[in-house]
C-alpha cells in the first residue's frame, strides 16, 4: 500500500493571512510564536478537535507548525485523513525564524524555544 506524500510548504511560503496551527506545548508557545496563530498543543489536540474543525471551516487551509516539523507532520497527517486541507510547515518554527518571519511573545519579540 502506498501513501500520498504529506503536503508541506517552506516557512517562507506561508501566506501572511494564513491560519497557522501551532501544536507545540505551552512553554514553547510562551517563548515565541507566529502572531495570530491558533495554539492547540498536540497533547490536547483530540480533546480540542472540534475547535480546530471550526477554524478550518472558516479559513479553509491550516498550516501546521511545531518546533522542527515532527509533531506537526503527525497532526497534518491526521487532519488530511479526516478530509481537511492541511499542510505541514517544513522545519517548523526554527525554519520560520530562519526565514526572517516575525516571532512574537506576550511582551514583544519572541524566540524559538
Amino acid at each position: 500500500m502506498s501513501f500520498a506524500p504529506l503536503p508541506s510548504v517552506p516557512a517562507a511560503s506561508v501566506p501572511a493571512d494564513a491560519l497557522v496551527l501551532d501544536v507545540r506545548e505551552d512553554d514553547e508557545w510562551a517563548a515565541g510564536r507566529v502572531e495570530g496563530a491558533l495554539h492547540v498543543p498536540m497533547s490536547d489536540f483530540v480533546a480540542r478537535f472540534a475547535e480546530v474543525g471550526e477554524q478550518l471551516a472558516e479559513h479553509g487551509r491550516a498550516y501546521v507548525m511545531c518546533r522542527v516539523g515532527g509533531r506537526s507532520a503527525q497532526v497534518t497527517q491526521y487532519l488530511v485523513q479526516q478530509g481537511y486541507d492541511a499542510v505541514n510547515v517544513d522545519g517548523g518554527m526554527l525554519a520560520w525564524e530562519g526565514a526572517g518571519r516575525p516571532v512574537v511573545a506576550d511582551n514583544g519579540p519572541g524566540f524559538v524555544a
